[in-house]
């Protein structure tokens, strides 16, 4: 009997420490991490969400975003199969014209620029497809000029599936498959597979037009999301 009371008054005690032990994750531990999770992972509440032309048309809407140093970034798209590409200009119209008529691939194919913030894009990537010069993945990515404790780069992926003239400026270029998420995606499937990615996680509803055309002409459709990538330090 007497044991029963020292059990019973041991539940008391019991209850409290849980309580206790609640209150603190609940009300102290979870919102500090978080506070942390915060700092190192900027907003995107105030980012723009669709590019713009040169000539300040609509350009492609963003759809990815990379955590980490520039070097980083730079390793991570190498070691997933992507190659630096180079500016868009009357050499590299030329070159992307004889590439299209000997059906001679380019793995540093040129882009054309677009802009964010202000300025062109900073960094800009794609991978070949085959043989074929006329299509290709690319992506560009921007600096964020808020970012604070890691550089938050964000992009814009798309599919290039043919060559032909801009609407716009009547220049050569790319022009893109309309269904840009299935080019994120890819993207992150390369990104994931080399290993080196801390976390990633889609920000739901981040574009809110959801259909558009490009300064190029080309249409092009997305459910929303965009893809977020924390490279590994």
């Amino acid at each position: 009997m007497k044991r029963h009371r020292i059990k019973r008054r041991h539940v008391p005690t019991a209850v409290a420490l849980i309580a206790l032990l609640y209150l603190a994750a609940a009300y102290v531990i979870a919102p500090l991490a978080w506070e942390r999770y915060a700092e190192r992972h900027p907003t995107f509440d105030d980012n723009p969400r669709i590019t713009k032309t040169s000539d300040g048309h609509p350009g492609d809407p963003l759809n990815v975003a990379l955590v980490g140093e520039e070097a980083a970034l730079r390793d991570l798209m190498k070691a997933a199969g992507w190659y630096p590409a180079t500016a868009l200009g009357l050499r590299s119209d030329l070159r992307i014209a004889d590439d299209t008529i000997l059906s001679r691939p380019d793995d540093e194919a040129p882009v054309s620029n677009l802009y964010l913030f202000g300025r062109k894009e900073d960094l800009a990537f794609e991978q070949p497809v085959g043989d074929n010069p006329r299509q290709r993945h690319h992506v560009r990515f921007w600096k964020t000029p808020d970012a604070d404790d890691r550089t938050l780069w964000i992009g814009s992926a798309s599919y290039d599936e043919r060559v032909g003239l801009s609407a716009t400026t009547g220049q050569i270029t790319h022009h893109i498959a309309g269904d840009i998420d299935t080019e994120r995606d890819h993207l992150f499937a390369d990104l994931k597979a080399t290993g080196r990615l801390a976390k990633e996680y889609p920000l739901a509803g981040f574009q809110t037009q959801l259909e558009g055309r490009n300064g190029g002409g080309d249409r092009w459709r997305t459910d929303g999301q965009l893809f977020v990538g924390v490279i590994e330090e």
